[in-house]
């Protein structure tokens, strides 16, 4: 069950609030894959970000008892003066892994993430592409009943992406998939329902090309 209640998300500008969200309400269905659409700053990113408990709502609440990821690949939650490796055993300890459990992730993301000797060095050391592949390896390293991705599915040359596609897929054999993107072949490829995201609202669609023939119609009015 993943369920928002009177969902309230507003951000101080010098004009004052701006409301992303306000008093929304809306039921995820379970045991689907879905596709959050809408043009950009709906604030799809933002529903994302509280999905995974990235930030926090100013009012209301998100009401699961799924496990919900972190948005897959996400690098900006790691402290650069820890290695790769202490990284992954904070966020081990964080969920609960510990001991053996601890090293069997450890040995995944460090397998995964193909950096070599980088992985014992200061991620503030690292290139962008190696910090996603140490967040994807680690974000691939849990299993999730929702995993959350917004836009990239994978980074590095195209081997890597294949690999990484491969781990994906393999883990949506056991869980679902809550997923933003702007590419509408990927929606319906991975997605059996879509969310669209306009003016503060929610609207779910069975079907997902009424969803996306929609969302085209939203992209074009006028704001």
């Amino acid at each position: 069950m993943l369920e928002l209640r009177n969902l309230t998300k507003w951000y101080p500008t010098p004009q004052g609030r701006r409301y992303v969200f306000r008093d929304l309400n809306f039921v995820f269905p379970a045991k689907t894959n879905v596709g959050l659409i809408g043009r950009n700053g709906a604030g799809k990113s933002t529903l994302m970000r509280l999905l995974g408990g990235i930030d926090t709502p100013n009012a209301g609440t998100i009401v699961t008892d799924a496990r919900i990821s972190w948005p897959v690949g996400l690098s900006g939650g790691f402290q650069g003066s820890l290695t790769a490796r202490e990284n992954v055993q904070f966020v081990c300890r964080v969920h609960g892994a510990t001991g053996a459990a601890m090293r069997k992730v450890v040995d995944f993301v460090e397998d995964f993430a193909e950096i070599g000797d980088y992985f014992n060095l200061p991620v503030e050391t690292y290139s962008s592409g190696m910090r996603s592949r140490v967040a994807f390896g680690m974000s691939m390293a849990f299993d999730f009943d929702y995993y959350l991705i917004d836009e990239v599915m994978a980074v590095g040359d195209p081997q890597f992406r294949a690999k990484s596609q491969a781990v994906m897929k393999d883990r949506l054999a056991h869980a679902n998939v809550i997923m933003v993107s702007h590419a509408m072949p990927l929606i319906k490829s991975t997605c059996d329902i879509v969310v669209l995201v306009d003016r503060g609202n929610t609207v779910l669609y069975d079907d997902v090309n009424a969803g996306i023939a929609a969302y085209n119609t939203s992209h074009l009015a006028p704001r």
